[in-house]
């Protein structure tokens, strides 16, 4: 069951083991919650899991950066792949990660959004870098990598939504955090 709180309240019962009392914003989901209570009631224990919310991007705003850079590869004579990369590049988030020298190949093998920026001090491992996909970016970080998309777009020629609609879009992203 997932659902959104507006209110979390903590308790300690009387043998002094925690209770949570969550407010959620609907009632949505309730029919899960009380097959998941029966659940209990026959002794099962259950996995739970409670964060702070955010708005993840659209997929309309997933359809639009993919529609652009197929127009881009048409005008640039490459793939959209290679362009998405490059958009990650310039736009998008990444992080660095450490490999032993052996398991390199197949870390680039599993994830394909990898560079090679050198070896470590002792040369027992290397150093790489990893490009985040944009399946995994809020709301925030997905307006960054279009806009950064839609300029470029613009400087060779190819028509993009209006800034209106590029800004409806994003409002209808909410904003995420």
């Amino acid at each position: 069951m997932k659902s959104q709180a507006s209110q979390i309240r903590l308790q300690f019962n009387a043998g002094m083991k925690p209770e949570i009392i969550i407010t959620l914003k609907s009632r949505d989901g309730l029919e899960s919650l009380e097959e998941l209570k029966t659940a209990t009631d026959k002794g099962k224990a259950l996995d739970c899991e409670i964060k702070v919310h955010r708005e993840r991007r659209s997929l309309d705003s997933n359809g639009y950066l993919w529609a652009l850079l197929g127009k881009m590869a048409e005008v640039l004579n490459t793939t959209k792949d290679e362009l998405y990369l490059k958009a990650l590049k310039d736009y998008g988030r990444y992080t660095y990660v450490v490999v032993k020298n052996e398991a390199v190949e197949m870390f680039k093998q599993l994830y394909k959004l990898t560079e090679e920026v050198g070896q470590t001090k002792n040369g027992e491992g290397t150093q790489l870098l990893y490009y985040f996909g944009s399946s995994l970016y809020d709301s925030k970080q997905m307006a960054t990598l279009i806009n950064g998309v839609v300029s470029e777009a613009k400087e060779i020629g190819i028509e993009t939504m209006t800034p209106e609609e590029i800004n409806r879009m994003n409002a209808s992203w909410k904003g995420g955090n």
